[in-house]
């Protein structure tokens, strides 16, 4: 079978963000995976005690040689990325992106900017951010960024819709620019709900789903990964969207009843893998 996507993100043994989210949602939808990590770690960082460390950008950089080398650029319709874990890393990356977009000009890139969140803020190094915005947002065909993020990006709040939306249209109208904005809180959203809005041309596609009582870390990664398996099977991108979001809030449910804080894939099983009533 040949490669179909690179994801380029963090690797955990504890729990399930990044690759450890991304990629099983991927493969149970017929895609194979060249995962590429940009971290080594026991659990994400929310807990106590973290071990492992971040990699260095020179095995990054080693191991998407290989990827290259083994001509899974040529074979690969996606490339994802995520969490970074330092300036160099993105640097790296974002060189390989060059390279593979040389290699195979029909290569989509799919930038997740993990920069941070509403409720957290920034919680990546300065030089991170400078290199998502300078680098890697720039040569995204498509952004997933959360709401924060997106104003980030955009450098506005975008506290409402037509905030955002006159944002969003600046930024679109420098590149032809496609973005998922996720976990949207508006003034105008429905009480205990939020919001996925896609942003593809002069349309907009505002998808409401449940407000849960637990948000574990990784959402945003397990969301980008199935958003990118449902493209990569042919869905159209607010369909694909849409999906996604009723995927995740399914694993959530999941984890909630099992009375757990990290996302539970295990007992979510039948939630992940694409049935007659799950698919798009």
């Amino acid at each position: 079978m040949q490669t179909s996507i690179i994801s380029i993100q963090s690797q955990v043994v504890h729990g399930h963000v990044g690759n450890s989210a991304a990629v099983l949602p991927l493969q149970l939808r017929g895609l194979n995976v060249a995962a590429v990590p940009t971290t080594l770690l026991s659990n994400h960082p929310g807990y106590q005690t973290l071990r492992g460390r971040v990699l260095e950008p020179e095995l990054v950089g080693d191991l998407l040689r290989g990827v290259e080398e083994r001509g899974l650029i040529e074979t690969s319709r996606y490339i994802v990325s995520g969490y970074l874990g330092s300036r160099a890393n993105g640097e790296v990356v974002a060189a390989f992106v060059e390279r593979a977009k040389k290699l195979n000009p029909d290569i989509v890139y799919i930038c997740d900017p993990v920069m941070g969140d509403t409720n957290l803020g920034v919680f990546v190094a300065d030089q991170v951010v400078e290199c998502l915005l300078d680098h890697l947002v720039p040569l995204a065909d498509l952004l997933t960024p959360n709401q924060f993020e997106a104003g980030l990006i955009t450098q506005t709040k975008a506290a409402s819709f037509e905030e955002l939306d006159a944002a969003i249209t600046r930024l679109q109208g420098s590149r032809n620019a496609r973005l998922v904005v996720t976990s949207c809180a508006f003034p105008d959203t429905p009480d205990g709900s939020l919001e996925n809005v896609v942003f593809e041309g002069i349309t907009r596609t505002r998808l409401v789903s449940p407000r849960l009582s637990i948000v574990p870390v990784g959402t945003g990664d397990l969301f980008t990964g199935l958003l990118t398996a449902n493209l990569a099977c042919g869905c159209h991108l607010s369909d694909a969207a849409r999906n996604a979001a009723a995927v995740v809030l399914g694993v959530l449910q999941c984890t909630i009843s099992e009375g757990e804080h990290e996302m539970q894939f295990g007992s979510s099983i039948d939630a992940l893998t694409p049935t007659q009533e799950n698919r798009v």
